[in-house]
């Protein structure tokens, strides 16, 4: 959606909210429509306990097998935002959750969002084809020269004398 259709959407949604609620309020009474409202709002609170736990499981096992998590992160994210949509007053807003629950719908939803989505991950867990963990793997002074990753120097290793030149040096001012 582009940028400039955003305050739009924020305006129009309530009005069709308003109109979905008259339209069903006619159709099935106050009370049938108060009652699909509050059971609407159960029914998102139920759903993200249950696949929420499923979508976890799904990246801690994509993590441990050293694949990328992201597509289930996206999962996980939209399964969010339809329970959010569900609990939100409204006919519209349950439709559009319902239908971020049905896991064609987020498949095609990550097809869509997948180029412009990019999970950065710290460890090695998320880097294709090592399968190691952030803490196996060869040393950080035995690793081959070039290979990346994070060096760790002890005091022993690296010591820079302070410049007594520098503004920021804390032993000129004292001494001045």
């Amino acid at each position: 959606m582009r940028l400039s259709l955003v305050p739009i959407f924020v305006f129009l949604m309530p009005l069709a909210e308003i109109a979905g609620f008259i339209i069903v309020g006619k159709m099935v009474g106050v009370w049938a429509t108060l009652a699909l409202v509050i059971l609407s709002a159960l029914l998102g609170a139920a759903l993200l306990r249950i696949q929420g736990i499923g979508i976890l499981q799904r990246i801690s096992a994509e993590s441990r097998n050293g694949g990328d998590p992201g597509r289930e992160m996206v999962h996980g994210a939209m399964i969010v935002v339809a329970a959010f949509l569900l609990m939100l007053p409204g006919f519209i807003s349950d439709i559009i959750g319902l239908l971020l629950f049905i896991p064609a719908v987020r498949e095609l939803a990550w097809k869509v969002l997948r180029k412009r989505i990019v999970v950065l991950g710290g460890s090695r867990a998320f880097r294709h084809g090592t399968g190691q963990g952030p803490n196996q793997g060869p040393s950080p002074k035995t690793r081959p020269r070039g290979a990346g990753g994070v060096v760790d120097l002890d005091e022993t290793d690296f010591h820079r004398e302070p410049n007594r030149n520098s503004p920021w040096s804390d032993q000129k001012r004292l001494e001045e």
